[in-house]
């Protein structure tokens, strides 16, 4: 079948929207009619050269839609089932899934690549040439075949357009201060970088019961979306957080940072050791260029005062564990995904997308799709 797609063909190039052929699912694979896909930062890591995948690739890694056909051995998804995709696929079995860290699960490997677990595509032009989908998934296409190991179901009354953000961006910021930060009751958490995962962080701290919430952001539009969501304080720049936390502590500091900005650097990372007190924690999830060094620290301040700097993947969680954990939260009430949403998109309008989001425009834009349903597939 043919499928509309957002395809980035180099670095530094804009997404371009093409029609590709799409293969039916193999074994343990299914075909997904995308309703909706987020606008992740990653993505644009892509374009700008922060991480460098296998071009051309069809972009997206964050969405949610209806499978339409499974493949050979699939007996876990069926037609017509609505499900959120998991940036990180979970195999059940490898070391890491065995142990519990399953969002370091060995089939991630391949994310950037894009293609499917027995190493081939799905995704092809006219020209028999191969694309990849980001993370496995490729979101910005009106169709996928993925990994039967991607895709968690949900109930099917949930608002696809709203829950889609449970596949990356909410379990990431909210997993980072839950299960990688250990955010505990009457904690001081200090929040470096308020978009798509800061905020997340945010509802995190204040839902285990952090006593202050210190949102750190230069755009007031971040600022004051932290604060409706969970934050107690808010400031624009890291010396006026650092002076604020000391007085909140009485000069003890944080005990825990986490740095969500765009792109990561020394000064952010040196800002959040600094901030925390003896024995805190500061957690890393933002990304920057890997094959350069972007991380100098004191190494007396660690051995002197036990402070630990750590990275974390997926929040540090198991997404096939912390998605449909992240819906109960939503149904509750407890957990926001409305208002997370600034703007939403068409297919075609990918790049006014990324536009918004560099300038600072959006906590979270997302793409809506109006695909019908192949015939005689469930709505």
């Amino acid at each position: 079948m043919r499928t509309r797609a957002a395809v980035l063909r180099d670095m530094h190039q804009p997404f371009e929207i093409v029609e590709l052929e799409l293969d039916e699912p193999k074994a343990g694979e299914v075909l997904i009619r995308y309703v909706a896909a987020g606008l992740c930062h990653s993505d644009e890591h892509l374009r700008h050269g922060d991480i460098v995948p296998q071009f051309p690739i069809v972009g997206g890694h964050e969405g949610a839609g209806v499978i339409e056909k499974v493949g050979p051995g699939v007996t876990r998804l069926q037609p017509g089932d609505h499900v959120i995709c998991s940036f990180l696929p979970v195999c059940g079995h490898c070391r890491w899934c065995s142990t519990g860290k399953s969002n370091l699960c060995d089939m991630g490997a391949s994310i950037l690549i894009g293609n499917l677990p027995d190493g081939t595509y799905r995704f092809h032009d006219d020209d028999g040439n191969d694309y990849g989908g980001m993370c496995m998934l490729g979101t910005f296409s009106e169709r996928a075949v993925i990994s039967e190991n991607s895709a968690v179901k949900v109930d099917p009354d949930l608002p696809l357009d709203k829950v889609v953000l449970i596949g990356c961006g909410v379990p990431t910021g909210w997993g980072a201060a839950v299960h990688a930060a250990e955010t505990e009751a009457g904690d001081t958490i200090v929040i470096y970088g308020i978009g798509g995962i800061g905020i997340n962080s945010v509802q995190g701290a204040a839902l285990a019961g952090a006593r202050n919430v210190v949102a750190v952001d230069p755009l007031p539009n971040k600022r004051e979306a932290a604060e409706q969501l969970g934050a107690t304080h808010s400031c624009e720049t890291a010396e006026e957080a650092q002076e604020l936390v000391q007085q909140l502590t009485r000069g003890v500091g944080a005990d825990k940072a986490i740095i969500t900005v765009g792109v990561v650097d020394s000064k952010v990372v040196s800002d959040s050791v600094n901030v925390i007190r003896k024995g805190g924690t500061a957690v890393i999830i933002g990304l920057a260029d890997p094959t350069k060094p972007n991380i100098e620290l004191n190494s007396a301040m660690l051995t002197l005062f036990e402070k630990t700097v750590k990275g974390s993947l997926f929040g540090s969680g198991d997404p096939f564990h912390d998605i449909p954990k992240m819906v109960e939260l939503y149904q509750s009430g407890d957990l926001k995904l409305d208002e997370l949403i600034t703007q939403t998109y068409t297919l075609d309008q990918v790049n006014q997308g990324y536009e918004d989001l560099v300038a600072g425009k959006n906590i979270r834009g997302v793409i809506r799709y109006d695909t019908p349903p192949l015939e005689g597939a469930p709505a």
